[in-house]
């Protein structure tokens, strides 16, 4: 049954520039509910256009779903662009604050699992730690299930933020904005970025 589901229900990451108006997040939110469709997270932030305001929103669904929640968001009216991420070669990243028991004397073993997975403690109480981390929503997802054991005082996430890499040329040139701003002439893209080795991408 669990590979049945797993052949129909997929995860998408959608990229939405929109205006930077009030109430942009509240038509958009508000689409997924009269439509009934879920919201696993949803990030939204500033661009370098004062004018613009970035969304990055995770779904799931079958692909008729996925394809409906892509056609709805780009008839709002604010809404600038709409980009799928998810067949997309891009950076995600999640950030996690998690505050953990941990007395003096198990600190040492917690301290080198924060070290492996690149993390850092960022708080130290009497008998707790909290714990930043950077990554992947795996690598975030598996730290959380360490952590466990000790003990989770209290969890947080940002949700996943994630750009396309410069090496897809084209694909990831941004669309200009109502101001008619096309992007930075410095930016990667056209046949020579697309030309780019894939062994020198940075690691994710």
């Amino acid at each position: 049954m669990r590979n049945n589901q797993d052949n129909t229900e997929q995860k998408h990451v959608f990229s939405v520039l929109v205006q930077n108006q009030p109430g942009v997040l509240a038509r958009v939110a508000g689409m997924f509910a009269a439509r009934n469709f879920n919201i696993d997270s949803l990030v939204v932030g500033r661009t370098e256009n004062p004018e613009l305001s970035h969304m990055v929103i995770v779904t799931s669904g079958d692909p008729a779903t996925l394809e409906q929640v892509r056609k709805q968001l780009g008839k709002i009216v604010s809404v600038v662009k709409v980009r799928d991420l998810s067949q997309q070669n891009c950076v995600e990243r999640d950030l996690l604050l998690i505050q953990v028991h941990c007395p003096p004397e198990r600190r040492g073993e917690l301290r080198q699992i924060t070290q492996i997975f690149r993390g850092s403690i960022v708080d130290v109480g009497p008998r707790s730690v909290i714990i930043q981390l950077t990554g992947t929503e795996a690598k975030i997802e598996a730290f959380v299930e360490l952590c466990r054991p000790y003990g989770i005082i209290s969890l947080a996430r940002t949700g996943v933020i994630a750009v396309p890499r410069a090496s897809q040329g084209r694909a990831t040139q941004p669309a200009a904005g109502p101001s008619g701003r096309q992007p930075a002439r410095g930016s990667a893209s056209g046949p020579t970025a697309a030309r780019t080795p894939a062994g020198a991408l940075p690691p994710s």
